[in-house]
């Protein structure tokens, strides 16, 4: 169902909230049960002639997002027109600081001039392997390789986990850690007593890392891992609700992981993910960035400043194949390579824009 709402800012700015929940295609399992459809929010404002200006997706998962529960449309009103907030609402910020930055013309979307944007370069990404039964994961892994695929990222905890451990020895039978990289997200389901043994499992088959293998929160515990661990730790869902600088600080000193990873929806926008690479650098942590779940407008938003930051590792985007509303769009999986193809058109009809 599409519900719209127009607004009048006292700026003069009209604007549209247009709520657009994604489909997926396939129910897809995560560790926090199995989507069907996930909120998404558009907004859009207009030039004088009624053609599209700007525009920005607020994109939430339930159980994940701090504003997933929200009232999206009336916090992101408030923000618009300048209320002050407490609530932490990062999905809907970055919708607002992707909206202001956006410039659609002819069809198109601009957010940052880089060789991804202008179809120059592609960026390369690892192929996300869905939690499920394990033919279905095996399907899957099939299906990345076919696909040229040289990074996979496993999503681990919905199944036995010995189960989990064939899967990824049927891998190294056929690829060696120089021809494949692996990369698995526990998304904390692990408890801190387990953790370590079922890492040490794991790195017999050179994993490249491991994506939050407890749950966040347990500072202590996760950095006694990080200390000793036998893969590379990345975390994730850890910097979720930390917004202050010192306290990112704070949490980067006291748990000290090899990699942290950047989602601008659960973190609050580009410019905290920002704060959080010059907090992490300046550390020596390494990142990457992913995108959560969004519209093929957001994967472009977030590809095109990933391409402004000049890392050389496979980045965690890709997911716009997913949804069966999505919006068509210029984007391309070439080669594992996420490519912008510049003669392709947007297509913003399903939004009634």
């Amino acid at each position: 169902m599409l519900y719209t709402t127009y607004i009048c800012t006292p700026m003069s700015m009209n604007y549209q909230l247009i709520n657009h929940p994604l489909q997926f295609k396939r129910a897809s399992g995560t560790s926090r049960g199995v989507l069907r459809e996930k909120g998404t929010t558009f907004i859009v404002s207009y030039n004088g002639d009624g053609t599209p200006k700007s525009i920005g997706e607020i994109s939430t998962i339930p159980k994940l997002s701090p504003d997933a529960d929200m009232d999206i449309q009336k916090i992101a009103q408030r923000r618009i027109v300048g209320e002050s907030s407490v609530l932490h609402a990062p999905a809907v910020d970055f919708g607002i600081e992707m909206w202001k930055k956006s410039k659609m013309t002819n069809r198109s979307i601009n957010f940052f001039d880089t060789p991804f944007a202008k179809g120059e370069r592609g960026i390369s990404i690892n192929g996300l392997i869905w939690m499920g039964e394990k033919g279905f994961m095996r399907q899957q892994i099939r299906t990345k390789i076919k696909d040229g695929f040289r990074c996979i990222k496993l999503k681990i905890g919905a199944i036995n986990f010995d189960e989990e451990l064939s899967l990824l020895s049927s891998i190294r039978e056929e690829f060696s850690e120089d021809d494949m990289e692996i990369r698995v997200d526990a998304n904390g389901a692990f408890s801190p007593k387990e953790a370590y043994e079922k890492l040490m499992k794991l790195s017999v088959f050179s994993i490249h890392s491991i994506e939050q293998p407890i749950r966040q929160g347990q500072w202590e515990e996760m950095a006694q891992l990080c200390k000793s661990t036998p893969i590379p730790i990345a975390l994730d869902e850890e910097l979720i609700g930390i917004v202050e600088r010192n306290k990112k600080e704070e949490m980067l000193s006291a748990i000290m992981p090899q990699y942290i990873i950047l989602k601008p929806s659960l973190v609050g926008g580009w410019a905290s993910a920002n704060e959080w690479i010059d907090i992490a650098e300046s550390m020596n942590i390494a990142w990457w960035n992913t995108s959560a779940l969004e519209s093929n407008v957001g994967l472009h938003a977030i590809a095109s400043w990933t391409d402004t930051l000049g890392s050389e590792l496979p980045q965690g985007l890709g997911t716009g194949g997913l949804f069966s509303n999505n919006i068509a769009s210029p984007l391309e999986i070439i080669d594992a390579k996420l490519w912008f193809n510049p003669e392709k058109s947007w297509d913003f009809s399903s939004l009634g824009i």
